[in-house]
This record gives structure tokens, C-alpha cells and sequence, in this order.
């Protein structure tokens, strides 16, 4: 339990405060013009449910002064960022919004559509609102631009056998696999097709008119037609680019609606006065927060990890607009104007994005599946069932998967605050045990966690870590068996952390301790939310395991080939991915990987009848 401060103790200036559990993890950040007076909130007695939640939960409270508010701006956005607080509202990632990208980290780059994490080397057009729609405006720009689209393992295919696809006879790539297109004529298409995306159309528009005329006035007339083809094209895709101003401007529009639970959130990107990019996110409200509020945190997130354009514009000014106009211009490198709009065409453009805003509320309204009322009342409805002494934030199940004791795996699923948290999920190959044996392969996997888990508290924080935090519960797939290795485990290591065993077929759960299941009805959100948890751990667990099955499988047939060692059974792997797929390949789809000697003996070893 948090013990309030000394108020004098608290500094009278600019800076971000944290609040941590017993175990140091960050529970939320905050910023604050005067830390005395914004932390002196959270011990008032009318907290927000959710706030007195992470209060109740924190142990300590620390802080960290600055020298001006800009510079505590700057510092919240790089610890929410470095430690993902849970009682933080976060802009989603960008997983679920697809983007035009151009891989300028590969030797020859390919457009391609993307989603999920960015990558270095990758340079980004977008969001888009459909994946549909970039692969329209990239069909009809491959024409001016023709660049490569297919897959790496494509590109070598194609390079080894010396024939293109048929794109190339298409007209839609310049054939880079089979050196049809020199480099610095690849560069161009290349940053072509970039400085188009980037709103930049006029100016390549005008020179492909120009060298039309040039080429018709020279009678080079299947030329001249050419362009003439390509600068249809651009028109095309232009034509998807929404016009929204006449001026070629840039700026972005940000707008969002909301309940007592979430914030829908749009943000439209407009440069050379089109639409380029829209991003709708559902935010959930886990701090209370007004819309200007809201906004100050959604432009921090937003610009942490981008330039801001010249003009930015919101539904509702910040607190304290000129903190955030200062932080938008150190990030832009020049002056940036945040404004709401009164008037005009970009008044309308707000109220646009406002009702597109309305629209995905209420389509999300009907599917709602995160809610938060919904989650808490599953987190505390479970806490009071098994009795445990805080509310279960942090949920860690653990499930074995085999088949007669072969290739035998777990699974480490870890829920937060009723939610999955897949960049925590952890899989094991079972080390010490032969053989079918449930009851010990949950005993080395929760050895092997654990033991990590003390191994890096003793370290003191650093980077790299993957078993920092323990849990507030561990669930395991199974009964009194997998239960008793689980306590004993943990008792070995004089961890007071508790665990229960929910076993599938009468949905039972097993605590320590007591002789009986504990039967939670059917309709309880407590049990919902442990049959999402055990079914989450079992589906990782068996995707793993035929990963590792089927790899294993590829390893005792290309094993017995001659001819076929690591490089040519790694590309293999890395053409055909399976066993199945490489029995249903013919022998020159084999040579196009390995030489053909090697392709013939691998064909008749894939198509080999075992004998009776």
C-alpha cells in the first residue's frame, strides 16, 4: 500500500512522477508543471474508480524534476513509451493499419503493403482506410514506376532460373531479377514512386508532359505514347487521393469522440492539400481525462514518433497550447501552428473527420469487446472467488503440448489487466524430460521461468529482459497433478505468488490446499475471462508445436539426401516452408532451389513408398 509523501518533500517544479507496484514496475507517468501540487490529486478521497484501482495498487511514488515544462513533455513521452504503464490511455500501435511501404533496405526494394511494427530501412506512405485501396493506387503507379512487388523468395527464384514473371511482360516491373534495368534507373523509379506518394505529383506530372511534347516533337511517337499512358496512370491514382483544398498545403486533423469507456480517435493526414494517410484508433479511457486532455496526450504520442507537418488542427485546444506548440516545433525543426478551426475549408474538413469519427464509434459500439467495466468486474469477480489478496493485473497461463512425448513444447501466455499482451508471451522446448510426462515438463518450464525471473530481479533493471515482472496469478492447463509441481516450484523459490489449475473437462479450479474444485457458474465474467486466458495458452502452445514437428519432419528427410546441406536446406525452407508443399512441387520447381542431380534425388526421397 502507497504511503503518501511529506508534501515538503515533494519538489515545486516542472517534471514526471511515477507511480510503481511492490515489484517496480511503472503503473503510470505523468507530467506535471508543479509535481507538489498534481500528485497532492491522488490522495484526495474522491478518486475515479479506475484511479483509486492504480493508487490502491502502486507501493511508490518517484519523480523526476525538469526545467521546463516542454522538457517534462518530452520526458513523459519517452518513459510511457519505454515502459508501456498500464494505467496510462496509449494510442494503439499501428498492427491493425495498413501502409504502402518501400523496403530501402534491401538490395533491389520492392513495394509492398505492410502492416504491424515499423522497420528500420523501410520508408512508410499512409495509413491507409483499406488495404484494397493502396493495392489500386499501387497497380495503376507500377506502370510510371515500375518496381518490383513480389517476395524475396520470388526474386530469387526467378534470378536462379533466369526467366522473368509476368509482370515484366506487363509492363509493371523493370525486371531487376533478371537484369533488365540498370541501378540509377532503378534509384529513379524508386524515388519517384516515393516523391509521388509524398504528395509531389505536380512537379513529376508536369516533367513526364514536358517529355512527352519533346518526344511527339520528335516523332518518337511510340515514346510519346508511353508517357502518355504513365501520366494516366498518375491521374488514377490521384483520383483516390481525396482533394480537399485547392492550396497545396500541409497539415494534419485530429478529432475524436467518446463515452465513459473509450475514445475513437481520427487523424488525417493532408499533404499537397490531398488526403494521404487516415488512421482510426479506439483509445481506451483508462485515466480520466476531458477532450483537452485527451488531445494533449494523442499529439504527444503521435509526434514522439514522427514529424509533425506545418499546421496541426483539433477539436479542442489544450490546456496549455504553447507548451505543446514549443515541443511540436523542436520536434519539427521549425515553427508549427496548433489551432482549432473556425471557418472554411478547414472547418469542414474537422467536421469530416468528426463524423467519420461518430460513424466508427457506433459500428464499434456494436462489437465492443474491451470493455473496461466489463474487465474490471471479470478482474475483481475472480479475486474474490479464489481469494486472492489483489486484483489479478498481470495473468500468466501455462499449457504443454505433445503427441506420445515427441517434440515436446509449452506455452506462456501473459494477460494484463484482462487483455493479452503478446510481446510477453514466452515458448519453451522441453530440455530434461523423455518421454510422455505432463507432470514434469510443467515443472521444468515454470523452473525455468521462474528461475529466470530471480536471476533478473537480482540483475536490477536493464534492457533485454524477458522475465522481469512476476504475475499476479499463474494458471495451468490441468489438474491437482500439473497444480502440486506448479506449489512446489514456487516454494522452492520462496515465491509467494498464487496459482491455480483449471482443468478442461469439467472447467474445475484447483487451489492449493483445499480437497475440493472450486465450481464457478457458467455465467460468472470470472470464468469467461480463465477459458479465454487456458484457451489462449493452449492455442500458442500447439502452433508451436507444429512449427516444431514440422521442422523436424523436413530435418530427417533432407538429412538423407545427398547433396543437401545447411544453405541448400535453408533455402529449401525458406522457398517451399513445408513438407507437403515440397512433395507437391515437380522437379524443376526443385531445381529451381538446388542444382538438378540434387533435385532429382530429393523429388524421389519426398515420393519414396515406405515399405510394408
Amino acid at each position: 500500500m502507497l504511503k503518501r509523501p511529506a508534501p515538503s518533500s515533494i519538489p515545486d517544479s516542472p517534471g514526471v512522477y511515477i507511480f510503481r507496484d511492490a515489484e517496480g514496475r511503472a503503473l503510470y507517468v505523468g507530467k506535471a508543471k508543479s509535481l507538489r501540487k498534481r500528485t497532492a490529486n491522488y490522495f484526495a478521497r474522491d478518486l475515479s474508480p479506475r484511479t483509486r484501482m492504480m493508487v490502491d495498487t502502486a507501493a511508490d511514488l518517484e519523480w523526476i524534476v525538469t526545467d521546463s515544462e516542454v522538457a517534462a513533455l518530452m520526458l513523459e513521452y519517452s518513459v510511457v513509451q519505454e515502459h508501456q504503464p498500464m494505467f496510462n490511455v496509449r494510442l494503439k500501435d499501428d498492427k491493425s493499419f495498413p501502409y504502402l511501404a518501400i523496403t530501402r533496405n534491401e538490395e533491389w526494394p520492392r513495394a509492398v503493403v505492410m502492416r504491424g511494427k515499423k522497420r528500420k530501412g523501410v520508408q512508410y506512405f499512409g495509413p491507409y482506410a483499406r488495404a484494397y485501396s493502396i493495392r489500386q493506387t499501387l497497380d495503376s503507379l507500377l506502370r510510371p514506376f515500375p518496381i518490383r512487388t513480389c517476395t524475396n523468395a520470388k526474386f530469387n527464384r526467378h534470378e536462379a532460373s533466369g526467366r522473368p514473371c509476368l509482370l515484366f511482360h506487363i509492363e509493371k516491373c523493370a525486371g531487376p531479377c533478371v537484369g533488365e534495368v540498370d541501378r540509377g534507373t532503378y534509384d529513379r523509379h524508386v524515388d519517384g514512386l516515393a516523391s509521388f506518394l509524398s504528395g509531389g505529383s505536380d512537379e513529376l506530372i508536369a516533367d513526364l508532359r514536358s517529355a512527352m511534347s519533346a518526344a511527339a516533337d520528335a516523332q518518337e511517337y511510340e515514346r510519346a505514347a508511353r508517357l502518355r499512358d504513365e501520366i494516366g496512370a498518375m491521374h488514377t491514382a490521384l483520383e483516390r487521393q481525396e482533394l480537399v483544398t485547392e492550396k497545396r498545403e500541409d497539415f494534419d486533423v485530429l478529432a475524436c469522440v467518446e463515452d465513459d469507456l473509450e475514445f475513437v480517435l481520427v487523424i488525417l493526414n493532408v499533404r499537397q492539400g490531398r488526403v494521404t494517410g487516415r488512421k482510426t484508433t479506439v483509445v481506451d479511457r483508462v485515466e480520466d481525462l476531458t477532450t483537452a486532455e485527451f488531445m494533449e496526450r494523442m499529439i504527444g504520442q503521435v509526434y514522439g514518433s514522427e514529424d509533425p507537418p506545418k499546421e496541426v488542427l483539433v477539436q479542442e485546444l489544450p490546456e496549455n497550447p504553447e507548451v505543446l506548440t514549443e515541443w511540436l516545433a523542436l520536434r519539427r525543426g521549425s515553427s508549427v501552428s496548433l489551432r482549432v478551426p473556425k471557418r472554411g475549408t478547414k472547418r469542414r474538413i474537422m467536421e469530416t473527420a468528426s463524423a467519420n469519427a461518430d460513424e466508427e464509434f457506433a459500428r464499434h459500439r456494436l462489437k465492443r469487446h474491451s470493455d473496461h467495466n466489463a474487465r474490471a468486474r471479470a478482474l475483481r469477480s475472480l479475486q474474490q472467488t479464489l481469494g486472492l489478496p489483489t486484483s489479478p493485473l498481470r495473468i500468466e497461463c501455462y499449457d504443454i503440448s505433445t503427441i506420445q512425448g515427441r517434440h515436446t513444447v509449452a506455452s506462456m501466455v501473459v494477460f494484463e489487466d484482462g487483455l493479452p499482451k503478446k510481446s510477453d508471451y514466452r515458448r519453451f522446448r522441453i530440455k530434461t524430460i523423455d518421454g510422455q510426462d505432463d507432470f514434469a515438463s510443467m515443472e521444468e518450464v515454470l523452473r525455468r521461468r521462474f528461475g529466470a525471473y530471480l536471476a533478473e530481479r537480482a540483475q536490477g533493471p536493464a534492457e533485454g529482459q524477458k522475465f522481469a515482472y512476476p504475475p499476479s496469478l499463474v494458471v495451468i492447463d490441468g489438474g491437482k497433478g500439473q497444480l502440486g509441481r506448479a506449489v512446489k516450484v514456487l516454494s522452492e523459490f520462496d515465491l509467494d505468488i498464487p496459482v491455480v489449475g483449471l482443468a478442461k473437462k469439467l472447467e474445475e479450479v484447483f487451489v492449493p490446499g483445499r480437497s475440493d474444485p472450486i465450481v464457478i457458474d457458467r455465467g460468472e465474467e470470472s470464468l469467461y475471462l480463465l477459458q479465454r486466458v487456458r484457451d489462449e495458452a493452449h492455442r500458442f502452445a500447439i502452433t508451436y508445436h507444429r512449427k516444431v514437428r514440422s521442422k523436424s519432419m523436413i530435418d530427417s528427410i533432407l538429412d538423407d539426401v545427398p547433396g543437401v546441406g545447411s544453405g541448400r536446406k535453408k533455402a529449401l525452407v525458406r522457398t517451399f516452408g513445408s513438407v507437403k508443399k515440397m512433395r507437391s512441387a515437380s522437379v524443376d520447381d526443385l531445381a529451381k532451389v538446388v542444382p538438378d542431380k540434387v533435385a532429382a534425388s530429393l523429388y524421389e526421397a519426398l515420393h519414396e513408398v515406405p515399405r510394408s
